[in-house]
């Protein structure tokens, strides 16, 4: 590849310069390895260093997993994402809505699709709206049970959730939040198990993903990344939180499957569901989904009052969103090179996904520093990648 010296440079800069602990990329084009790259350490305090092997929470990077569960239900003629998602969930059945400072009945039912596309109403703590505060205050009961005789489980959150005044009419709008946990809890009253056992079945087990779960067992947790966070002094310090209902340590099986946050997985698990989905929803010959379903899967789009929802957040000109996924539309508006069609997301700590299918091209990032996302860092090596392809 071209430009492998400058991405190699770039990320051991990276890591000299404490912009983040360790650092693993990944590229894959034409069904072969392009670049494989890692840097720094999994755990500085005991210069553990990044590998092949490392496990990294994915945060939101669980999504599109998630979208890929209510697809694989949908083609099989078992989810109608017209559907309300109180048929599923009691705690939906008697929504309010937040409009104009007053509480209203909403015009329509939150449906399935709504949790998606993002525009369901549900949103995440730090939106300073009664929806995001209460929001933020379920996530913290949530944490705060986590080691109780009675923590909180998939459905009960997207019960609660449900009960929680929506912060905008569902469909008129955009707005990140937490419509994939409840899709998880819908996809686990569908298939009548857990939602972590639909996946382990479905995907993880024929996409020999052995190393992906909601949770790190005993024997493997030696090979969990620590998380940090930088600091104004660009100092990198260890952080401990439990985040959004997920366990920091990932020690115990968490009775709440974050559908929106909760998985773990190494970068050549990931690597295997994303190549099913540029391979037309292929494993090794198994069929996993079925071609038209990806192609549903990973080419939505947003309506024109929700786009407009969604241009408000920064860095994702040219795109539009749709399946708890981006994807770009648009290649002359967006802020780094890239091809249209290609679709993908990322986590808050950084773990990166992207499929090209204009140039047959998985790119993968993975990295533990807190409040990260698509980052500088992420957009440089974009442009170095695509401009490598050359």
């Amino acid at each position: 590849m071209r430009t492998e010296s400058q991405i190699r440079k770039l990320i051991h800069e990276a890591v000299m310069s404490c912009h983040t602990a360790g650092f693993s990329l990944l590229l894959i084009q034409n069904r072969r390895e392009l670049l494989y790259v890692e840097d720094g350490y999994a755990d500085l305090e005991h210069q553990l260093p990044i590998q092949r092997d490392t496990i990294f929470r994915l945060y939101s990077m669980t999504k599109p997993v998630t979208a890929a569960a209510a697809m694989l239900l949908m083609e099989r003629g078992r989810l109608d994402l017209c559907s309300p998602v109180s048929d599923f969930l009691p705690g939906f059945a008697a929504q309010k809505v937040f409009e104009n400072g007053r509480l209203t009945v909403p015009k329509r039912p939150v449906l399935v699709k709504d949790l998606l596309n993002m525009t369901s109403g549900l949103v995440y703590d730090g939106t300073d709206t009664p929806t995001g505060i209460a929001s933020g205050k379920l996530f913290e009961d949530i944490a705060a049970r986590l080691d109780s005789d009675s923590p909180v489980t998939t459905l009960q959150a997207a019960n609660a959730l449900g009960q929680i005044p929506l912060n905008y009419q569902p469909g008129t709008w955009w707005q990140y939040g937490s419509s994939a946990d409840v899709l998880g809890a819908v996809i686990e009253v569908v298939s009548g198990v857990s939602f972590g056992e639909f996946l382990k079945k479905e995907f993880f087990l024929p996409l020999e993903m052995h190393d992906t779960d909601f949770w790190v067992p005993a024997d493997k947790q030696y090979r969990l990344a620590r998380v940090y966070s930088r600091g104004k002094d660009g100092s990198l310090t260890r952080y401990t939180g439990n985040r959004l209902g997920i366990r920091n340590d990932m020690a115990r099986p968490n009775p709440f499957q974050s559908g929106g946050a909760g998985l773990a997985s190494t970068i050549d698990d990931y690597a295997r569901f994303a190549q099913m989905l540029l391979s037309g929803g292929v494993h090794k010959d198994r069929r996993i989904l079925s071609a038209r379903t990806v192609s549903y899967l990973t080419g939505g789009m947003l309506e024109a009052d929700a786009q407009r929802g969604f241009g408000e957040w920064l860095g994702l000109s040219g795109y539009t969103y749709a399946n708890l996924m981006r994807v770009l539309r648009n290649p002359g508006q967006a802020l780094t090179l890239g091809s249209a069609g290609e679709y993908g997301w990322d986590g808050w700590l950084g773990c990166y996904f992207c499929n090209c299918p204009a140039d047959d091209l998985t790119i993968l990032m993975m990295m533990q520093k807190t409040n990260s996302g698509t980052e500088t860092l992420t957009r440089q090596l974009r442009n170095l990648i695509f401009a490598g392809l050359d």
